[in-house]
């Protein structure tokens, strides 16, 4: 498959993580890289190490005789469709990958040794979690494997490693999959479909299709709780469609039955964990725990060490991990909650909340998660340029709950919405001072943002370490003014 690339040039684009991943791969294989990006820096970056660069300028005024030379586009998977490097591309007939496609082959061709077995995560939250968990199990269980993808290490620099994994946890985004439609996994997983990234996909069933390229492989998996993703069984194209649930599952699914997580899809009864032994608690962490156990029966992992991983896996930072406790008020960062589905888990967690939330909603409403979770709210504090959109749907349909929206305009010396470090860090500092105040003993301040964060923050871990800070600086006497 991989061979029309070897002596010709394919384009690079986009220098992050993943265009970096490509290099080596693309020389192993006998091919020139040539690497564009909108930066500046970045193609400076990529002309120090000796490669070709071209402009996104330069391409899009190129003419077909110029295309010509590139045998692939491989594109990292932030860059939508309507790039118009990739739109160019496509209409000189060149094709365009994504990095996990490309990588997707590498494999195929055994490059670097025997095809592994890919175990696919997907879905709008829960991804890095069920990932880690599945890493977790398999580790458990003595098989050589690594947790790539969207968590971080690059899919082909896995590959690449010496000696080298028999499974890939594979944790996929919807961009990444919509780029990687040859990818057939031994196992996959659509954890739930919600509302993200609508304005990259241009709507909820772009979306959505693009999670369901997860189910192409021997086991497809479905979350059943979730009505987008329990749909996505019948159009699952994985030679055998299983699903989990938090309840009671029926013959060919996971669930929950007094308090045990059960498997029976792949054998007739088999107890796996202690709902109370997993982490994080609560049915969200529940329902991610029966996705990885269902991925790893998939390829035969026995139950004990199913129980073994998911007992040794442990929360990862920004992801509903507990700050604090003072005066008997419990403080919880989970600015990993990027859109509203997320928050809703995260919420539900809690008797009792002070929710700090707010950022770039990316087209995403919140009506339906305020409605769900107001009898919960005892307070809410705003940040962020979508904070005005939340205010109001919590002045519709949560009128008893009061609300202060703590804008970058409300600090001296501020105007207007930034990501500079100082002014996103003063910002958290009020917005957590002010969540404190109505606090009591018994009560969840959460940072739960249902939003992204790059209108303030670098990304959700500084805002998640911003909170953090400002939480660690409080004292008692900051607590319950309001009440």
């Amino acid at each position: 498959m991989l061979e029309f690339l070897r002596g010709r040039d394919v384009l690079v684009a986009g220098w992050g993580v993943s265009g970096r991943s490509l290099v080596e791969p693309l020389f192993d294989i006998g091919a020139r890289p040539v690497v564009t990006d909108s930066g500046a820096t970045a193609l400076a970056e990529a002309a120090e190490l000796g490669l070709d660069v071209a402009t996104s300028a330069e391409l899009e005024a190129s003419q077909s005789a110029t295309w010509s030379r590139f045998a692939l586009v491989i594109t990292s998977p932030g860059w939508r469709p309507d790039s118009p490097v990739l739109a160019s591309a496509v209409a000189e007939g060149i094709p365009v990958w994504g990095d996990v496609e490309f990588a997707w082959w590498v494999d195929q061709a055994r490059i670097y040794g025997p095809v592994r077995k890919w175990l696919v995560v997907t879905g709008t939250n829960g991804k890095t979690t069920t990932t880690s968990m599945v890493y977790s199990i398999l580790r458990a269980a003595g098989i050589a494997s690594v947790a790539c993808g969207n968590i971080g290490l690059p899919i082909l620099d896995a590959l690449r490693r010496n000696p080298g994994p028999q499974v890939l946890a594979v944790e996929l985004s919807s961009f990444q999959l919509h780029w990687a439609p040859s990818v057939r996994p031994e196992a996959g997983v659509v954890l739930n479909v919600a509302e993200d990234h609508l304005d990259w996909h241009g709507g909820l069933d772009a979306y959505a299709a693009a999670k369901a390229r997860a189910l192409l492989g021997r086991v497809g998996v479905v979350g059943l709780d979730d009505p987008v993703a329990a749909s996505l069984a019948r159009r699952s194209k994985a030679r055998r469609t299983v699903g989990f649930r938090v309840g009671v599952p029926a013959d060919g699914e996971l669930g929950v039955v007094d308090g045990k997580l059960l498997d029976r899809a792949f054998t007739k009864a088999a107890i796996l964990a202690e709902a109370g032994e997993i982490s994080p608690p609560g049915p969200a962490g529940i329902a991610d725990a029966l996705a990885a156990a269902a991925l790893t029966r998939a390829i035969d992992v026995a139950p004990q060490f199913v129980r073994e991983g998911l007992v040794e896996h442990k929360v990862g930072p920004h992801r509903a991990a507990l700050v604090r406790e003072l005066g008997g008020v419990v403080f919880v960062d989970d600015s990993k909650a990027t859109n509203p589905h997320a928050a809703r888990s995260s919420i539900l967690a809690h008797q009792h909340v002070v929710w700090i939330a707010g950022g770039q909603l990316k087209g995403a409403s919140v009506e339906e998660l305020i409605e769900e979770v107001a009898d919960r709210l005892i307070g809410a504090v705003l940040i962020g340029v979508d904070a005005p959109r939340i205010a109001a749907m919590l002045a519709r349909h949560a009128p008893q709950v009061p609300v202060v929206e703590v804008s970058t305009g409300d600090h001296a010396g501020m105007g207007g919405h930034t990501n500079g470090s100082g002014n996103a860090d003063a910002v958290m500092t009020r917005a957590v001072r002010a969540a404190a105040e109505f606090a009591g003993p018994g009560d969840t301040v959460l940072l739960a943002p249902a939003a992204a964060s790059l209108d303030m923050f670098a990304d959700y871990a500084h805002r998640g370490r911003s909170f953090a800070t400002a939480v660690q600086a409080l004292e008692d006497e900051d607590l319950g003014r309001r009440l």
